[in-house]
Formats: C-alpha cells, structure tokens, sequence
C-alpha cells in the first residue's frame, strides 16, 4: 500500500512540475519547445491558462494531501517500532562479524573466557 502512495505522489509531482512549465511565464514558456503544439490543445491564451491554473491547484493540493499523509504514516510507523521504557532493545547484528561460540563469552577486556595469556 505504501509503495502505490509512493508512486502516486512521484507521479503527482511530476506532473505538477510539467504543469508549471507549461504556463506562460515572464520569458519564453516551455510549450514553444515542444512546437507550439499545446497553444492549439488548450486553446487561446485566456482558456488555456485559466485551466493550466486549475489543473496546478489541483495537483498542489493532491501534492500536498500526500505529502502530509506520507509524512504522518512514517512518524505513525515510526512510534510503533520505538521500545517502551523499561525495556532494552536487542542489539543489532554486525553484518561480517563472526558469531561467537554458544560457550564461550566474551569478557570485558575482549579476550575470551578461561583463555590462557
């Protein structure tokens, strides 16, 4: 479930991105690099930026509802997995680290148990 929220907001961004790219800016806009073509799809100046300000509303408010769902589902996550107080957490395991014997414990010099100097 997490992975498809993901996507989505990957895919929202990205769309909003374009989007604002799309729209006439104070220099050239980005719809003349594509051959002018999206001047014919959403018509004159005034209907075509109308609905280009529509449609970046909505994606920024889609943005933003998923960002802020994301960010409470982590912080959500994140407090399950904390230890209550009282408890120790188990240590983690050292990837490559050879594992000790079942008998022999380590002591606090880091020599072996009964091990002979």
């Amino acid at each position: 479930m997490a992975g498809v929220l993901y996507v989505i907001h990957i895919i929202v961004a990205l769309l909003l991105i374009l989007v604002i790219l799309l729209q006439r800016g104070k220099g050239t806009e980005l719809g003349a690099a594509f051959g002018g073509a999206s001047q014919t799809v959403f018509g004159g100046a005034s209907g075509r930026e109308s609905f280009l300000v529509r449609v970046t509303v909505v994606l920024g408010v889609i943005f933003m509802l998923l960002s802020l769902g994301l960010s409470w589902r982590a912080s959500h996550l994140q407090k399950k997995l904390k230890v209550p107080e009282g408890q120790t957490a188990p240590a983690p395991a050292v990837p490559g680290a050879p594992s000790a014997p079942a008998g022999a414990q380590p002591s606090p010099s880091g020599e072996k148990a009964g091990a002979e100097k």
